[in-house]
């Protein structure tokens, strides 16, 4: 695949864009609802890598696995479920800790996340996947890629890093990121078996956010995987030049950048999100 850096127009006609930029031109300062969960053709809590994942799967076909971002769970995929489930087998999980999942003593790391998602997948029996991350998902996506090479297909990477140094200063102090975290205290609470420890959880996952990851060109450029890196225009926490660089160290990567949008760019707008993802994974 040759290096590609893609404009609106190639995933919208000329008359949507105007629409668009004239309904929302403040589209990625917004922060929509968490979807509402849907309805799984199975789900369960599989007992895998000494904790318990909470998965759900949607659909048949070539298997698709969502993976959500810090401090997230995986009902944020809503609207790319629906995109992806008629001709995929889409499986959504809650990374160890998050959502349902629960996490045991050791610290947060991507490697250690990486196995849940290959432990995760031998459970149901899914000998390769392709991956849609976002975030951290993305991130854990390039792990599998660098570590898993033979369980994964293509890697959707949004809004990832490979270099602690790739995320903005003060990330935090962004309104729409801002009410983000304190969104996902709220989820926290609702969702997880241990609702009390949520400043524990904070303090383990800044914790990784401060010294992971760490790759060196090297790595990224012993990736085999077919890998688009994605972003938002106004993405609150990555840096672009950061996404630049991802996107030229690894082989053959495809570079999109979508307009208007932010670090949460698969709710602002999401069928803008799914036609790239769907694009990638499938052609079309």
């Amino acid at each position: 695949m040759h290096r590609l850096v893609f404009a609106l127009v190639l995933m919208l006609s000329a008359p949507a864009v105007t629409a668009m930029a004239a309904r929302a031109a403040e589209r990625w300062e917004i922060l929509p609802p968490t979807p509402t969960p849907i309805a799984a053709d199975r789900s369960g809590d599989a007992a895998v890598n000494g904790i318990s994942i909470h998965y759900c799967v949607y659909g048949k076909g070539t298997p698709v696995i969502l993976l959500h971002g810090g401090l997230a769970n995986s009902d944020y995929w809503g609207h790319q479920i629906t995109a992806l489930a008629p001709n995929h087998m889409v499986i959504v999980m809650d990374s160890r800790g998050h959502g349902r999942s629960t996490r045991d003593a050791r610290g947060f790391g991507y490697d250690l996340m990486a196995d849940d998602v290959v432990a995760l997948m031998d459970v149901l029996g899914v000998r390769k996947a392709d991956i849609v991350g976002w975030s951290d998902g993305g991130i854990i996506g390039l792990d599998l890629a660098l570590r898993h090479k033979d369980r994964v297909g293509k890697i959707f990477a949004f809004a990832a890093n490979s270099l602690t140094s790739g995320v903005k200063d003060e990330v935090e102090k962004s309104p729409t990121f801002a009410a983000y975290l304190a969104r996902a205290g709220r989820e926290y609470q609702a969702h997880s078996s241990t609702p009390d420890t949520y400043d524990d959880f904070l303090a383990q996952i800044s914790k990784m956010w401060a010294e992971q990851p760490n790759w060196t060109d090297g790595q990224l450029q012993s990736i085999q995987s077919p890998v688009w890196i994605v972003d938002g225009d106004h993405d609150e926490a990555i840096r672009r030049e950061h996404t630049e660089y991802l996107a030229a160290t690894i082989p053959h990567a495809g570079l999109l950048i979508l307009p208007n949008a932010s670090h949460f760019a698969f709710l602002q707008d999401p069928d803008m999100f799914n036609r790239a993802m769907l694009r990638f994974l499938d052609g079309k």
